[in-house]
Order: structure tokens, then C-alpha cells, then sequence
């Protein structure tokens, strides 16, 4: 479906993101995958998607804080592989405290990489996919795009903003067939939510499956965690032909959190 095609995924270094370029992959894209993490970790992923598919990825160091990194990122991939076709923003961070004593730093950072780099990715990737006349914008948001929680101020208004980036951007490319949409996930089982369930154990003296049902998905109505090969399958169908009709929109995959 997307041979030929080259597909960016930032924060694909694992978790969410790395399905999603896998799936990518698997459909026929050329991807470059970006972010942090051990080097040979990383090279390992990327040849692995390069054997497992028999496409070209290339990993992309660029720091999601530093917009020149960001548009460099898109520059090298047009130059690599052409064009960019498939801009996924994925990355993302967390911090939680009490508004009054949320640090001045950890708000620029969390609003920087959740929010502003997906602009940044976006303007440099636009004048491209203008002049093809095709592509497939793909923000990951949360279902705290829809909601809010105590004590993720940052979190919450950078996920609330990308909504609005999205909808800006699907009206500005509605007539040269690019979509912009955005996929809200709930709570999605990755490695970094694995970690979290030992140290919530111990603090509230319980057992994992207590933490994972009383604790994590709470929110949930399902009960069941997101899966990354979910989020990642919704991501593949948005480049799809039946897809392109989609554009403006937040699609929620959160086991009816947001329902409520």
C-alpha cells in the first residue's frame, strides 16, 4: 500500500512509535525512525525493519526540543529517500505535579516536544507533500486531548493544542489531498508501563493485576490496555485510500475513557 513511500516517526525508538514504523514498513515505506536511546539498541531496530520488510530505514538523532534539528531531519529524508510522505509525531513526554509546583522547565519541555515539534515537523514537511499533491500527517495525542487529569497541566494543554494544530492543518491541505489527523490513545501496554507496575505494587500494597485493573485502567471502561499493534493498525489505515475522506479529525482508541 505504501511502496514507494517514505514514512517519518518521531519517537519510534520503541513503545507506540516503533509500531507504528514497523507497520509502516510492513506496508512497503521507506521510514525513518528518531529519538533517544541506547545506539546499539536502536541500530539493532532499524536493521531488523530493514531485513524483516525489505525496505530502507535510517535512524534520525534530532532533538525534538531544537526546531533546527527537527527540520534538518525532514531535509535528509527527502534528500535519502526523495520525499516524505507519512509524517508521524509521536514523541512524547510526561511530568506530574500540582500546577503551583510544576517546574517552569519541565512545562517548556513537555509543551516543546509534544506540541511544537509536531508544528516544526509539519512546516518542513508541507511544502513537499503540496507539491506532490499527497500525504498523511499523523499526530499521536492521548485521550488526554479529550480530558483532563490532576496534576498533567503540561501534558493536558499539549495534547489539547495538537488537536487544534491538526484541524488548522487539514483545513489548509484539504485541497492537495493531504490528511491531518490525530490518534487518542488510552492507556496503551508498553515496556514504560511494565516498569511501572513493580514500584506501584510495593507503594500501594498490591498485586499486579490490581494495579494494572484499579490503578492503570481505571479510566478504561474495557478493562484492557490499548495494544501498540491497535494504535499502530488505526496509523496504517490513515494512509489508506478508504482514509482519505478522514482528515480533521481525533480518533479516540481508548476503550471508551473518553466516552464517559
Amino acid at each position: 500500500m505504501l511502496k514507494g513511500k517514505t514514512a517519518v516517526v518521531t519517537g519510534s525508538t520503541s513503545g507506540i512509535g516503533l509500531g507504528i514504523a514497523r507497520a509502516m514498513a510492513q506496508n512497503g515505506a521507506n521510514v525513518v525512525i528518531n529519538g533517544f536511546g541506547d545506539k546499539a539498541a536502536i541500530d539493532k531496530e532499524r536493521a531488523g525493519i530493514e531485513n524483516e520488510f525489505g525496505v530502507k530505514a535510517l535512524y534520525s538523532p534530532a532533538d525534538m526540543t531544537k526546531p533546527a534539528e527537527i527540520a534538518d531531519m525532514i531535509t535528509t529524508a527527502e534528500k535519502t529517500f526523495g520525499s516524505v510522505d507519512v509524517l508521524v509525531s509521536n514523541a512524547g513526554v510526561q511530568h506530574v505535579a500540582p500546577i503551583e509546583e510544576f517546574p517552569t522547565d519541565k512545562w517548556d519541555m513537555i509543551i516543546a516536544i509534544n506540541m511544537s515539534a509536531a508544528f516544526h515537523a509539519i512546516r518542513a514537511a508541507v511544502p513537499g507533500m503540496k507539491a506532490r499533491r499527497w500525504g498523511r500527517i499523523i499526530n499521536t495525542a492521548s485521550a488526554h486531548s479529550l480530558v483532563a487529569s490532576p496534576f498533567k497541566a503540561a501534558y493536558v494543554t499539549a495534547k489539547h493544542g495538537l488537536v487544534g494544530l491538526t484541524k488548522t492543518a487539514a483545513l489548509e491541505l484539504a485541497s492537495f489531498r493531504v490528511t491531518a489527523n490525530c490518534i487518542s490513545p488510552g492507556y496503551v501496554w508498553t515496556p514504560l508501563v511494565e516498569k511501572q507496575i513493580p514500584d506501584t505494587m510495593k507503594a500501594r500494597n498490591m498485586t499486579a493485576e490490581q494495579v494494572k485493573r484499579d490503578v492503570l485502567l481505571a479510566a478504561q471502561p474495557t478493562k484492557e490496555f490499548v495494544t501498540v499493534d491497535q494504535v499502530a493498525s488505526l496509523a496504517v489505515y490513515l494512509c489508506s485510500d478508504a482514509a482519505a475522506q478522514i482528515t480533521g479529525a481525533n480518533l479516540s482508541i481508548d476503550g471508551g475513557w473518553t466516552a464517559e
